[in-house]
Order: structure tokens, then sequence, then C-alpha cells
């Protein structure tokens, strides 16, 4: 402890995820911080001490087809995980300042056209539910005087991991294009991003929900023709929905592929972030 005196310790669950490793890479290479790796049910005593919580752990949303099982997991790999972290914490002699809680922009549902920002209701179907119960098992923090961030993350980009590593070879054979009629609404940020944005909540006062994508989603067949324009490969073949559906299970399918969820990071832009990615193209042939 004494090597770290003046220095922010911050505990990271879900720390060999995607958005996890890289926010711990990040915070390593940051002098004022010292990233602590936590387990998924973190006690008292790997707690005590810590400045701040990042909390991402949770069962992968598309690893496999949605039964009835595997619904239950995820859902509760988030509701009664960040639940039982939240009273371990409020339990503690000393808390966190902050907890920074991963949810999803699938708590908006399908809603078309609409732009969304932290302020719109939630919306149907397992996702939104998923993320309701996700956010609100985080009360004992709250009640306990922690200031409490959801950062409802939309569509991470980087190509080691998420939908974007699912696309790439497809693209790069030749035979991407659009999903369905490919008239969804996509909300991307870039991993790079997504890791800012994070870190960003850490250093403000910023509480409740926070919707983390870029400012410019596009639709489903703008996301497809710029892939392929980045990878010099034509995006000319679309994925009818019905394969899409018997290869996933259509509940699945409805939620993650074909729904469309326009939103607007409001409570960032307020705040003065500043994003390294602005537009698709250009995250793309970043990272590309």
């Amino acid at each position: 402890m004494n090597d770290y005196v003046g220095l922010l310790r911050v505990g990271v669950t879900g720390s060999s995820g995607l958005i996890g490793a890289a926010l711990v890479k990040r915070l390593d290479a940051d002098s004022r911080y010292v990233p602590v790796p936590l387990d998924r049910s973190p006690t008292k005593e790997s707690l005590e001490g810590l400045h701040a919580v990042v909390h991402l752990a949770g069962e992968p949303i598309a690893a496999r087809r949605w039964t009835a099982e595997q619904k239950q997991r995820i859902a509760q790999s988030r509701s009664v995980g960040t639940r039982n972290l939240s009273e371990v914490i409020a339990e503690l002699d000393q808390p966190p300042t902050v907890l920074i809680s991963g949810s999803a922009i699938g708590f908006y549902g399908d809603r078309g056209d609409e732009l969304l920002d932290e302020k719109a209701s939630s919306g149907d179907g397992f996702l939104a539910q998923v993320c309701r119960d996700w956010e609100a098992a985080t009360a004992p923090v709250a009640d306990a005087g922690v200031r409490v961030c959801h950062a409802r993350t939309g569509i991470v980009l980087s190509p080691k991991g998420g939908a974007l590593k699912s696309l790439l070879l497809p693209f790069k054979l030749g035979i991407g294009g659009r999903v369905g009629d490919g008239t969804q609404w996509m909300s991307w940020i870039s991993l790079e991003d997504e890791v800012s944005a994070l870190i960003h909540l850490l250093e403000t006062d910023i509480l409740g929900p926070v919707n983390l994508v870029s400012n410019n989603p596009v639709t489903n067949t703008d996301f497809t023709k710029t892939l392929g324009k980045v990878l010099r490969r034509p995006a000319l073949l679309p994925t009818p929905k019905l394969a899409l559906k018997l290869r996933l299970g259509s509940e699945l399918a409805n939620e993650l592929l074909f729904s469309s969820i326009r939103v607007t990071p409001s409570q960032l832009l307020a705040t003065n972030f500043t994003f390294q990615h602005q537009n698709l193209d250009q995250a793309l042939q970043s990272m590309l």
C-alpha cells in the first residue's frame, strides 16, 4: 500500500474481457492509477482501500443460443452479481467514492428511428428487462452514499472481439453484406473511446445512466458499406433474416441483430468528453 500513496486504486471486475482488459491496460499505463483486477464475487478484504470500482463482469450475451437456462445465466450474472457486489461495498467502513456499473443500450429496446438520450424510457424485450434489473441492483451502493454510474454501452468496435471481429472474415472473403433490410440503427463506439469514456466517468461527477456510444449512429446498411469500403471488399450479399434466426434462434437474432436502437451520448457531450473517433469511417480506418 505504501508504494501507492497518492494514486487512485481502481478495482475492475471482468478484467479478462475485451473492455476490462483494455481498461486495465490503460489504467496501468497512467501514472495516476493502480488497476486492481477483481473476481466476480469480491470480498470485503479485496475491496478495502479501493477509491473506485468498475464493474464489467457478466455472462456473454451472444455466446450461445438463448435457451431458458442460458437466459437465466445472463440475467443472474448481472442482477445477482451486481447486487452481491453492491451489498459488500455498502458494508465497507470506507467504501469507494464511485461505482461504475456496466449496462447496455439494450435498455431502450427496439425503437425504430427514435433518437434516444439518457432520459428515454426503457423498452420491451429480454435485454431491456436484464438492463433494468442490472441497474436496479446497484441500489445498496447508492443508498450508502456512493456515486453510481450506469455505463450503457453500445456496440464496441475492435478487431480483437465483439461484433466487428465476427464480421471481418466474411467481409474479407467478399461475402459480407447488410443484415435483413439494413434499416436498423447501430449505435457504436470504438474500444479506445469506450475505455476513455469509462475513465471520464471516474474523473467527473456524473451519476446515473450514461450512454457510451459515438455521436454518429449509422444504419446497418451504412455500417456494412463502410466496412466493405475500408476493407476494399464488396458488401453486396445481404444475410436473410430467416437464415440468422435459424442459426441463432429467433429471439436472440431479433434483439441483437434486427433491433433498431438510435442513441445519443448526451451526458458525455454535456461534460466535454472528447471522442477520438467521431465517425465510423475514421474509426474503422484507424483499427483496421
